[in-house]
């Protein structure tokens, strides 16, 4: 479908759009007036991870179109949990740790997003200002009476838990109520007319959708986002060593630009669309390269990430680092270190580099022949490293490079 708007084109032409709830009016819509959009994060921990990225992004188109993003913080539903995508409950957060947990993640969006108090500014709520404030009973009787045991059971959030014979909890049923509840309170406080968010949450954005125009008369639209997977079909976020965090405390630049370079031929045009501002015409020129002049794409696309999330100095010195270590055969000081005090066992430094999450693990790496000590094969586990003054290069692979330090 064609769109008129700028903002459906951006969105569509970057490949963010899997559904939209009603796409002639939204797209009119966004011709004629601002439109305030929002999409919900709860916080569950101290930062989010790659695989939320894309609704960070698609806010970030949101406002490079020309309108007001809304950033809403799930300081009230973290305390329910959403069941879509779950197998089991999450562990219950007190409010304390809530709020120190948003106050975290509230870093990354200002990487992404200019906030202020202009016409498309974007700001950050959170829900639990009104979440936490309802009386049960009235919000039962104004809210709960448009909502049918009968539907809700076919949602996947609760269908597909119900079917593995997983507990679903009473708590966790009442959150596609709290998330429409939100669509409406955000309606009418900050006249937002539009939710997005990933294609797990279309249940929940339509019922949003109804409730506000079954109480208020509010015309209200969504869009989601495609799932997003590698080329193997992996879930976007989930590498071998674990997630792939945001904040810098969690994940270093270094470790974050390596991410994204190591990712697979056929992802780099589509991840470049969806996770960088590259012109399209330059990313087209880049998808087109012959041969091994994709690694000159992936090396692009590692450095505009990193430039967003970091910054462009970071960035910068993650690609120096790189050329340094892979294309002179070198050692670049910001490869990740550990500290030995003179000796360390073999096994030690994969594990305290996390490179291997187990000493099991270490030693099936150094039977196969993965291991080398300064670019040299090195083939006994039981091997103690002696580091003097200048630091040993530990590489595991062909992708993971640390310094032993003393």
């Amino acid at each position: 479908m064609s769109y008129a708007s700028s903002l459906l084109r951006l969105l569509d032409e970057r490949g963010y759009i899997h559904q939209l709830t009603d796409a002639a009016a939204l797209d009119t819509l966004a011709q004629r007036e601002v439109v305030t959009g929002y999409i919900g994060f709860d916080a569950t921990a101290p930062s989010l991870h790659v695989g939320s990225l894309v609704q960070i992004m698609i806010l970030r188109r949101l406002q490079q179109a020309g309108h007001r993003p809304i950033v809403l913080m799930g300081g009230g539903t973290t305390k329910v949990g959403d069941p879509s995508g779950k197998d089991e409950g999450r562990q219950l957060l007190t409010a304390e740790q809530i709020n120190a947990n948003i106050a975290s993640i509230r870093r990354v969006f200002e990487r992404f997003l200019t906030f202020g108090d202009g016409p498309t500014d974007a700001i950050l709520l959170d829900n639990a200002d009104w979440l936490d404030r309802l009386e049960y009973v009235p919000f039962l009787r104004d809210v709960g009476r448009h909502f049918t045991i009968n539907r809700m059971l076919t949602f996947d959030s609760v269908r597909l838990r119900l079917e593995r014979e997983q507990p679903l909890t009473f708590l966790e049923f009442n959150y596609m109520i709290l998330q429409a509840y939100d669509f409406l309170e955000l309606s009418r406080r900050a006249g937002c007319r539009l939710q997005l968010g990933g294609s797990d949450q279309w249940g929940n954005i339509v019922n949003g959708i109804e409730l506000g125009r079954r109480i208020d008369g509010a015309e209200l639209y969504g869009v989601t986002t495609p799932l997003i997977t590698t080329a193997t079909g992996a879930k976007m976020g989930k590498t071998a060593a674990g997630a792939v965090w945001l904040n810098a405390e969690q994940l270093s630049a270094w470790d974050y630009w390596q991410f994204w370079r190591n990712c697979d031929d056929a992802d780099v045009g589509r991840f470049l669309r969806l996770f960088t501002d590259v012109p399209l015409a330059e990313i087209e020129r880049l998808e087109a390269l012959p041969g091994a002049g994709i690694n000159q794409a992936k090396i692009v696309l590692a450095t505009e990430t990193t430039a967003l999330l970091h910054g462009r100095e970071e960035a910068a010195r993650a690609e120096a680092t790189a050329a340094a270590t892979f294309a002179d055969g070198g050692a670049g000081a910001d490869l990740p270190s550990l500290a030995t005090g003179g000796t360390v066992t073999l096994l030690a430094a994969l594990t305290g580099l996390g490179f291997c999450a187990s000493n099991g693990e270490a030693k099936r790496k150094v039977a196969e022949g993965a291991v080398r000590l300064n670019d040299s094969p090195v083939a006994d586990p039981a091997l103690v490293v002696e580091v003097g003054a200048e630091p040993v290069k530990i590489s595991l692979g062909k992708k993971r490079h640390g310094l032993l330090k003393r």
